[in-house]
């Protein structure tokens, strides 16, 4: 089992860049695929990026792919998600999740057994 907490979340500008942080506790934390999706007040949960164990594969959704930039350090049981330019309709709730094992279905929520509370990001026109 993971704990995840993110962090890193805040008020910003247009065009302004956010750097989250998801840490996670537990064991083995290496073994896991991990995640990051946003939901918006009365909008779905939405895949955002995911980043397998090793960290030798990332994977972005379209409107994110040259912006974002996702990262883990297994050492350190952390994954990072780095914003740049960042628009006032990604402002919502950041979470990062994590599923055992490799997955090709990461763009899913319901792949995902372990979600952390997130972290807000808003973004100011």
């Amino acid at each position: 089992q993971v704990q995840l907490v993110e962090s890193g979340g805040g008020l910003v500008q247009a065009g302004d860049s956010l750097r989250l942080s998801c840490a996670a506790s537990g064991r083995f934390f290496s073994m896991y695929f991990m995640g990051w999706f946003r939901q918006a007040p009365g909008k779905e949960r939405e895949f955002v990026s995911a980043i397998t164990r090793r960290g030798d594969r990332t994977y972005y959704a379209d409107s994110v792919k040259g912006r974002f930039t996702i990262s883990r350090d297994n050492a350190k049981n952390t994954v990072f998600l780095q914003m740049n330019s960042l628009k006032p309709e990604e402002a919502a709730v950041y979470y990062c999740a994590a599923v055992m094992g490799d997955s090709d279905s990461f763009e899913y929520p319901q792949t995902y057994d372990y979600w952390g509370q997130g972290t807000q990001v808003t973004v100011s026109s």
